[in-house]
């Protein structure tokens, strides 16, 4: 199973995260396009960090929501969106090009990412933005008890998808992610541990009620904004590898 890691989510002075010592980790790095994080350096220096590591790069664009992270939902028409989304895509993507590099995914963030995963009407929306980018792009979103569906709407647009299932964070029996607000949302290190070796046994978890649920990952997304993260990644990769 592939890990991808949002990276490239500091700004100006500001840092956020440990991209240089999470990038020889992973095998996909979404990031970030300015609207939540990230400038024109922070893009710059990651997109090379990528290229050194020979890291799969996506784009991580999200809601026009600097000063909230990316957070707070917004009510955008869908060609709202739509433009949001080319803007944020083509800006990496001309950057990524600048150093000999490809996009080869998107990866909504944040609000988005989670509203698109609970509006259908939302979800196809982005789905269309992505089949309407002139260059060929794949869509991750989040493994659920829908995937079939979802996968369904993906191939009328004509697009691909990355199927993607978090290590650390407690699945509701539907597929979706447990509630931050709520205890034990986010897993302990052991907890999280025993998910990615279920994730890579049976390409299953057990939910917050105790029942399995099947998801079928293609990629595991993983955490690295402080040394035990990325000592936890180490940690994965070893498994991912037996």
């Amino acid at each position: 199973m592939l890990l991808n890691c949002d990276l490239g989510e500091s700004f100006g002075a500001w840092k956020m995260g440990l991209d240089e010592e999470v990038m020889p980790h992973i095998n996909m790095a979404n990031i970030a396009c300015g609207f939540h994080a990230g400038d024109a350096d922070v893009m710059a220096n990651t997109l090379k960090l990528a290229k050194q590591h020979k890291v799969q790069i996506g784009a991580h664009p999200s809601y026009p929501d600097q000063q909230g992270f990316g957070r707070r939902s917004m009510a955008l028409s869908a060609s709202e969106l739509t433009n949001c989304l080319h803007y944020q895509i083509a800006a990496l993507e001309g950057m990524a090009k600048v150093q000999g590099l490809s996009l080869s995914y998107v990866k909504p963030h944040g609000a988005l990412y989670n509203d698109m995963m609970l509006n259908e009407q939302l979800l196809t929306s982005v789905m269309s933005a992505v089949a309407h980018y002139p260059s060929p792009l794949k869509l991750m979103i989040l493994a659920t008890a829908d995937a079939k569906k979802h996968q369904k709407m993906a191939d009328t647009l004509g697009v691909k998808l990355i199927l993607e299932a978090f290590a650390d964070r407690q699945y509701t029996d539907e597929g979706l992610l447990v509630s931050r607000q709520l205890a034990g949302s986010v897993h302990n290190e052991q907890a999280l541990i025993e998910q990615v070796k279920q994730l890579l046994a049976d390409g299953s978890v057990t939910t917050r009620s105790g029942k399995k649920l099947i998801l079928d990952a293609d990629s595991l997304c993983v955490h690295g904004d402080n040394p035990a993260g990325i000592a936890l990644i180490q940690q994965i990769k070893l498994l991912c590898k037996r």
